[in-house]
């Protein structure tokens, strides 16, 4: 398959913003691929070679695709860069620089996938002396032989900035109608994808063995599931009432949200964006090896940094710390942690997925070797208001955000990928007019005036609506930002900037500067009102409006933690506003 076929069909897919002839012409490249290849080219449609949580990126700088642009090209560095000032698109620099070419080269090969996809591989796993110069070569072989065309989509991909606008559910969605026998069947294959997060084996196992083999999709080791999440409530009679009368209420830890991947001694961490987290806490690694009693097992808990002096748990801010690359040991010695866990999704060969929460319970029970670094989470079966009032005022006194309410019953499976209504969240800043906080995804920015000229003045900040799976603007936000924040801003938003609107992103107003969602801060503001611009849940509470939140604040918190799709959602910001008005309406 020659490389061509995918790079005419990212130039029609780029050329819309319709979710629907994006997925039909997702549809078409996926059923003219050969399955052999199916898996190469999902990932690279996905901007990537392998999954995320392989931790494999390619990693090549702007700077050193220009250098690899000039010797294809046989153009001058200092040309090509002015010319990028002007693009902001290395993809549409490159394939200006190749159409004019000086010098064909004389055995010039068609370029196909495989060859593509193993030169782009051979560069991600170069290191050491000389992986620069390796991975330079390596790129101008393939701008040598690419049409102008295909050098645009190379040289986004391996800079990562391919931004096609298509979503993982969209790639579901055009499975289940290419191979799976039409969208009714979406649901397997999202089953299959929840608990093995690896959309290009998903798609080679479908396009090799239909639906029946996925069907037979098996929870893994070492491929972690995506997390089940929670929805929200503001009070105790409401979660017993949402549950039936009977719920396990569970301290929620100020923490980092693990998944812990067990097999003999080998141990691997995931983050709750399933990143390996397993070089940032070795001390933890040692725990779940001396005090988890399983051969193999899937569990899930928080990480929580503690204090050395008085036992007491530390914020996650302060957990943080122990995000980096270096200074390893003198992070664990400064910030020593224990974990607190709350779930097993599979135990020596068992799968506890479909198993309701209190076998899950037990099961992680009998595998928990007691000991005072890796603890159950403290829970109780409330039945009552009172019981679950007086355990939610205990886990803040000791601590704690709140309680995790989780449904007891059969239904209680554990719904990878999800968030719904059997975990609900209950925290203390819940119980008065948004002085919860909220977690939103910056998609646009606006410059700055005055003493902000240079950078951003405001930015732009989206919910996330799931059904739609698509951004949805609820405010502007330019306070709150101290001014180390203000000028670490076009470094950290400026990898995500983007020449117009992202098409997952809806909005009225008109950004100065557009990103793709990303990254996620978390906002405390004033209240909800319905707003005439903003498209977080448009049409409903009253038709034609949607909701804005009134004097946004940054607290400070970048949630790195958390991918653009785990933001708050446009149904919680429904939800909220509704509780406000009852609120209103009672006093």
């Amino acid at each position: 398959m020659n490389y061509a076929k995918i790079a005419d069909a990212y130039e029609k897919i780029e050329a819309t913003t319709k979710r629907l002839e994006m997925t039909d012409l997702l549809v078409d490249l996926l059923k003219n691929t050969p399955v052999s290849l199916i898996d190469k080219v999902v990932y690279l449609t996905q901007g990537k070679l392998y999954p995320d949580f392989e931790g494999i990126e390619i990693g090549v700088a702007e700077k050193l695709a220009v250098k690899a642009l000039a010797r294809a090209s046989g153009s001058r560095e200092s040309e090509i860069e002015e010319t990028l000032k002007t693009s902001g698109d290395i993809g549409e620099t490159a394939q200006i620089f190749i159409s004019k070419k000086k010098q064909s080269t004389f055995f010039q090969k068609a370029l196909t996938v495989q060859r593509v996809y193993e030169t782009l591989g051979k560069m991600a796993k170069t290191s050491g002396a000389g992986a620069v110069e390796t991975k330079m070569a390596l790129l101008s072989g393939l701008l040598s032989d690419a049409s102008p065309k295909e050098a645009k989509y190379i040289l986004r991909t391996v800079t990562g900035s391919l931004r096609l606008g298509i979503a993982d559910m969209t790639v579901l969605d055009a499975l289940a109608i290419a191979y799976g026998g039409g969208k009714e069947t979406r649901e397997f294959i999202e089953r299959a994808y929840n608990i093995s997060s690896d959309l290009g084996k998903v798609a080679k196992t479908v396009a090799e063995k239909g639906l029946a083999g996925i069907k037979s999709f098996q929870v893994t080791v070492f491929e972690p599931i995506r997390p089940m999440l929670a929805e929200r409530l503001a009070s105790s009679e409401e979660i017993l009432e949402k549950l039936g009368g009977k719920c396990i209420a569970e301290y929620k830890y100020d923490g980092e949200r693990i998944q812990v991947h067990k097999k003999g001694k080998k141990v691997i961490l995931f983050s709750r964006r399933l990143e390996q987290i397993s070089d940032q806490y070795p001390d933890a690694l040692e725990l779940v090896t001396t005090f988890v009693a399983a051969n193999e097992a899937i569990l899930e808990g928080e990480c929580v940094a503690m204090d050395i002096e008085t036992g007491e748990m530390r914020p996650f801010q302060e957990l943080m710390h122990r995000r980096r690359k270096y200074d390893i040991e003198q992070a664990m010695e400064q910030y020593p942690v224990s974990l607190f866990m709350f779930d097993a999704l599979y135990v020596d060969g068992k799968d506890l997925t479909r198993e309701p929460y209190p076998t899950r319970r037990k099961a992680l029970e009998r595998v928990i070797v007691k000991n005072g670094k890796v603890l159950l989470a403290k829970s109780i079966t409330a039945t009552n208001v009172r019981q679950l009032e007086a355990f939610f005022e205990e886990a803040i006194e000791n601590g704690c955000e709140g309680l995790m309410c989780k449904a007891a019953g059969k239904e209680s499976v554990y719904q990878a990928g999800a968030r719904g209504w059997l975990w609900i969240k209950y925290k203390r800043d819940y119980k008065s007019e948004m002085t919860d906080t909220v977690d939103l995804v910056v998609v646009g920015a606006f410059h700055g005036r005055g003493k902000r000229v240079g950078t951003y003045g405001a930015l732009l900040l989206a919910t996330y609506n799931k059904e739609n799976d698509t951004f949805e603007t609820v405010t502007k936000c330019g306070t709150g930002f101290t001014d180390k924040d203000l000028a670490s801003f076009p470094e950290l938003l400026g990898k995500h900037e983007i020449p117009k609107k992202h098409s997952r992103v809806q909005s009225t107003l008109e950004a100065d500067v557009w990103f793709e969602p990303a990254v996620v801060l978390e906002i405390l503001g004033a209240e909800i009102t319905l707003s005439p611009i903003h498209t977080c849940a448009v049409d409903s509470i009253r038709k034609g409006s949607g909701l804005a939140i009134r004097f946004p604040r940054f607290t400070g918190k970048y949630r790195t933690d958390k991918s653009a799709e785990d933001a708050t959602s446009s149904m919680e910001i429904a939800e909220m506003y509704r509780k406000q008005l009852k609120k209103i309406s009672q006093s």
